[in-house]
């Protein structure tokens, strides 16, 4: 059973706003998204923002990391004129701040954990800890549709998330699948396999499916792929396409 949102916008605004930032989130919700996949790294004195990156360069100009930079610092660059002059000045938003905007919204998140390198365990206990008190209520009343899905590449990661909030549900990221799958997601007592639609086959669909968790793809942006892989058991993805593939898709 899958009790989340189908289709899901890709770090807030898919292709139509810098990624991971609050005008993301806002041109999601403007094409009428309310399911968000976005990611959270730690800053130096450990904060979890949002960003992709963990180096300086693509969607944070200049050099540098977000793990060698404090949270104040970052809060205070600029993550949106690389996409669009419109967008300068746009900050590198907290996580607190997404989790805030998203709830007065209903806005359903999927948060990944991110960990810069070395930081695998203490991203995913900060990030599962932040989230378990952020959603108490949510959690205490036992509608899982309402409480945020964690995951991650980062097996130690989810891991830590796991041992720090196990209410949280978990759903494990992996690119390939691996013949010893089943095992390492019944290890993170994960809910769902979350992968690369690319890489995934009818047959594979079938077992994770027939196993008991859900299957979630990322990045779908053809109308055509996502009705291929809908087919095959699929129970949602997300894209950068929300301008082609809207919330509503899987129901068309």
């Amino acid at each position: 059973m899958w009790p989340y949102p189908q289709i899901v916008a890709h770090r807030g605004g898919g292709t139509l706003a810098p990624e991971n930032t609050l005008a993301g989130l806002r041109a999601g919700l403007a094409h009428g998204f309310h399911a968000v996949e976005f990611d959270v790294m730690l800053s130096r004195d450990g904060v979890g923002m949002v960003v992709h990156d963990p180096e300086f360069g693509r969607t944070i100009a200049g050099r540098g990391s977000v793990a060698g930079t404090d949270a104040a610092a970052l809060a205070a660059m600029d993550a949106g004129s690389w996409f669009s002059p419109q967008f300068l000045g746009e900050p590198v938003p907290y996580f607190t701040q997404f989790i805030d905007y998203c709830k007065a919204q209903g806005i359903w998140m999927n948060v990944e954990i991110k960990p810069a390198d070395g930081f695998e365990a203490d991203t995913g206990a900060w990030v599962a800890n932040i989230t378990r008190d952020s959603y108490a209520a949510e959690i205490a009343a036992g509608d899982p549709a309402r409480v945020p899905l964690l995951s991650s590449f980062s097996f130690a990661a989810l891991a830590a998330a796991r041992d720090a909030a196990p209410e949280v549900p978990r759903g494990y990221l992996l690119d390939t699948i691996p013949a010893d799958w089943q095992q390492q997601a019944r290890a993170l007592g994960a809910v769902a396999i979350h992968t690369n639609h690319k890489h995934l086959t009818p047959e594979l669909a079938r077992d994770i499916k027939a196993a008991g968790y859900g299957l979630f793809c990322y990045t779908v942006n053809d109308p055509a792929r996502g009705r291929e892989i809908l087919a095959w058991g699929v129970d949602g993805f997300c894209t950068d396409r929300i301008d082609l593939i809207g919330p509503g898709f899987a129901h068309i």
